[in-house]
């Protein structure tokens, strides 16, 4: 097998270099396509519904366009994990972003609410609700091949160097928009962007989509680790009815929640907060967060490294806890005593965003060290994407909250509640930075379908070593 795989090599080979190349690709291409509705669309919604709408029920299926995305996800991940786990993570990959990119490309093609009425946006929905089952099968496949390719001394970068697909498409998609609006200026329901301009980011998304496919096919092999294993089996069944897996993906399901959480309160409530509170034009609004997401890079990278070296368990503790108190109190600082100074803001958004966001950074090799290679797919692809549902009715819970407090500062209560919910997923499961893929792919034909319990907890030194702070 790679001696990359082992990670008993300081360069990486080949195989590895165009698997973890593969997944980046993978994830800023599916980012991207996350966002197009949020970013692309907003100048152009009323390309999809009646110009007498109000604003309140625009925002509600602007919101509802996003959300079929995200829900879509797990359903993905589900099925496109049973046969990353059965057929092969490379095939699979192949067939998951092959149907978002002709998605994608459809919605690129859409008549709107003048020529086919509110089918217009529903038939948007749907695809957005398609759509989101292939890009959950990408990550779900893609992520655990490169994974399994990385040494595992060095699975912390470069599973930060893959999470940075999110903040580079972010940040891209806000440029590319920026300026197509300034050539191609967006208005009424006449104007050249509300009519065609929007088009040309689906496009580019779906012809990324596309160069994916043709990079995996040419340039990434299936991983070696999976072909050892034998692949097959009924990956959900043994995820979800052996005792020992289940408690890991409910453990992982915690940890997941609060990330989600945390996140909604930066990359889906602090954008219209910095409008509406901070009191930032549309153009200053995109240019502190292209300056706060190209900034994140280094975050998650930083993240990647320093949980490498400490632990991924004491990091998330750590982190969790900084997140809720200072994170927290930043945030108040700057929707209750905005700076008048733009570059001000930027900075403290940039923190803000440093502080919640980087730890997303090392949560492809954590997961991936929970599990086993035989549900490993599965189990990242699901623990990945499941743990969105509830933080996605963010907008519930705000309004929940708005009858005991300003509706301003209920994203605060968010982040409080998110944070912790990190730290007590840390803290129920293991420390995972020592794990070797290998070891229960070696173990298979004396352990049959169950893996050892070091490939899910990582090596023991003593009793009880592995739940130990830092787990070292």
């Amino acid at each position: 097998m790679a001696t990359a795989a082992n990670g008993q090599q300081e360069s990486l080979d080949p195989k590895a270099k165009h698997a973890i190349r593969g997944a980046w690709f993978g994830f800023f291409v599916d980012m991207f396509d996350i966002y197009l509705p949020i970013v692309v669309l907003a100048p152009a919604l009323i390309y999809f519904v009646p110009p007498d709408l109000d604003a309140t029920t625009s925002a509600v299926i602007s919101g509802t366009i996003f959300a079929a995305t995200l829900l879509g996800r797990p359903v993905g991940s589900i099925i496109f994990g049973h046969f990353a786990d059965s057929i092969g993570r490379k095939r699979t990959t192949i067939i998951s972003v092959s149907g978002f990119g002709v998605i994608t490309l459809l919605m690129a093609l859409l008549p709107g609410y003048e020529q086919w009425g509110l089918a217009a946006v529903i038939l948007l929905i749907v695809l957005r609700l398609v759509d989101g089952v292939f890009l959950g099968g990408e990550y779900t496949s893609a992520n655990p091949l490169a994974m399994e390719y990385s040494p595992k001394e060095k699975r912390g970068f470069y599973s930060a160097l893959i999470m940075s697909g999110y903040p580079l498409a972010f940040a891209a998609i806000s440029a590319i928009t920026t300026v197509l609006l300034l050539f191609i200026p967006a208005g009424d329901i006449n104007s050249p962007y509300v009519q065609w301009g929007w088009r040309i980011p689906f496009v580019i998304g779906s012809l990324l989509a596309f160069a994916l496919v043709i990079y995996y096919v040419y340039f990434v092999d299936e991983s070696e680790l999976f072909e050892e294993s034998g692949g097959g089996g009924s990956p959900l069944r043994q995820l979800f009815t052996e005792r020992e897996n289940l408690l890991s993906f409910l453990q992982v399901f915690v940890l997941m929640t609060g990330f989600w959480l945390t996140l909604q309160t930066v990359a889906a409530i602090l954008p219209s907060l910095l409008g509406s509170q901070v009191g930032l034009s549309q153009t200053n609004t995109t240019i502190t967060l292209v300056v706060s997401n190209v900034v994140l890079v280094g975050g998650y990278i930083a993240s990647g490294v320093i949980s490498q070296r400490v632990g991924r368990r004491l990091f998330l503790i750590v982190y969790g806890l900084v997140a809720a108190v200072a994170g927290t109190f930043l945030y108040y600082l700057l929707l209750s005593a905005p700076p008048q100074n733009l570059f001000l803001v930027i900075l403290l958004t940039t923190i803000i965003t440093l502080l919640v966001v980087s730890c997303w950074g090392i949560t492809t090799a954590y997961i991936n060290e929970r599990f086993q290679t035989g549900i490993r797919a599965s189990a990242f692809g699901i623990g990945y994407s499941l743990a969105v549902v509830l933080p996605s009715l963010y907008a519930y819970y705000q309004a929940g909250l708005a009858a005991f407090m300003p509706f301003e500062y209920t994203v605060l209560v968010l982040l409080a509640i998110g944070s912790l919910l990190m730290v007590a997923g840390a803290v129920w499961g293991p420390e995972t930075k020592d794990v070797d893929f290998s070891e229960d792919v070696q173990a298979a034909p004396e352990a049959g379908d169950r893996a050892p319990e070091t490939s899910r907890e990582g090596p023991r030194t003593a009793p009880g070593a592995d739940r130990s702070v830092g787990g070292t």
